[in-house]
């Protein structure tokens, strides 16, 4: 049994829309793909869920710096799971100049990328 709404949660307003044969089964077919109680869900979906998400559009300049970024994120990460690797493997394992000097170029590399995303992203 479906639960009592009250009055201004109920939804008591028709919007009619024209559309093809070939339009209405496009549609039936996106609310099938969804799992979508009824065509209603979708279209309030896609009308009123999906215009919250922000989009982000990059030039290239702007795509050739992301994938730089992911590159250094990557040497960042090599780096560490060398590090942990080496302190891992044995117990009284005292931390190196060497491993002061991965861990401090890793700490920089990623202030760098969290600068560079900043600046994109406000």
């Amino acid at each position: 049994m479906r639960p009592v709404l009250p009055d201004k949660d109920k939804r008591k307003i028709v919007i009619k829309l024209l559309m093809t044969q070939e339009e209405k089964l496009r549609l039936d077919s996106l609310v099938k793909r969804g799992k979508y109680g009824c065509m209603s869900d979708y279209l309030r979906n896609k009308i009123f869920d999906q215009s919250k998400r922000k989009v982000i559009s990059l030039n290239d300049e702007s795509k050739l710096q992301l994938k730089s970024l992911d590159y250094e994120l990557n040497k960042i990460g090599v780096n560490l799971n060398q590090l942990s690797k080496r302190m891992n493997s044995f117990a009284g394992y005292n931390v190196s100049d060497n491993d002061r000097q991965l861990l401090k170029q890793a700490f920089d590399m990623m202030r760098n990328c969290l600068i560079i995303l900043q600046r994109h992203l406000h």
